[in-house]
């Protein structure tokens, strides 16, 4: 193979990776997570609806299988207007999937949602930070809304996205930059 050839193979190789590289993390990131590198990105649709755009910081240290174990951001950016209240329904629903959540840690934690996230418009976002062995830090548009200090809760949480289990697998796999089976 030619050098030209090669050099432009290996351009379009790493090209996604010079995308990545080129994405600032938010000032709540910088400030949470000094270091902080975005691991991968991806688009949660809905019915064939955009319903945002979610970003995975990371320290160097992670690692997916133990995702607990780590401090990272969640960072998801909404393309359409949507209910708080709505957003932390369906987040409980989704913490539920895993089992093991009573009705009163379930009452416990939506209402903490519905506290810390509002209600949001096009271009909006909300960033979880995870904080290991502590809890949940939430802000809205960089803004600091709700601190839970609850690590089953933060497990969980962040599990809708990274655990095995989720419900929305590819998701997973582009936060976690997996690379994705051909069909």
């Amino acid at each position: 193979m030619d050098t030209h050839r090669r050099s432009l193979l290996l351009g379009l190789a790493l090209s996604p990776l010079a995308a990545r590289a080129n994405i600032a993390a938010p000032p709540e990131v910088v400030a949470e997570l000094p270091g902080a590198q975005l691991l991968g990105s991806g688009r949660l649709t809905f019915l064939g609806l955009h319903v945002y755009d979610a970003r995975l910081w990371i320290d160097e240290r992670f690692s997916a299988d133990r995702f607990d174990r780590h401090a990272l951001a969640l960072e998801l950016q909404y393309a359409r207007t949507l209910y708080g209240r709505l957003i932390a329904e369906r987040s409980l629903e989704e913490m539920k999937r895993s089992g093991g959540v009573s009705d009163a840690q379930g009452e416990r934690w939506l209402a903490e949602m519905k506290r810390a996230f509002p209600d949001v418009v096009k271009g909006d976002r909300i960033t979880g930070v995870q904080r290991p062995e502590e809890g949940v830090r939430f802000f809205h548009n960089g803004t600091l809304r709700s601190e839970l200090l609850d690590t089953d809760f933060t497990r969980r949480f962040f599990g809708i996205w990274l655990s095995p289990q989720t419900s929305e697998p590819k998701l997973r796999q582009s936060l976690l930059g997996i690379a994705l089976p051909r069909s």
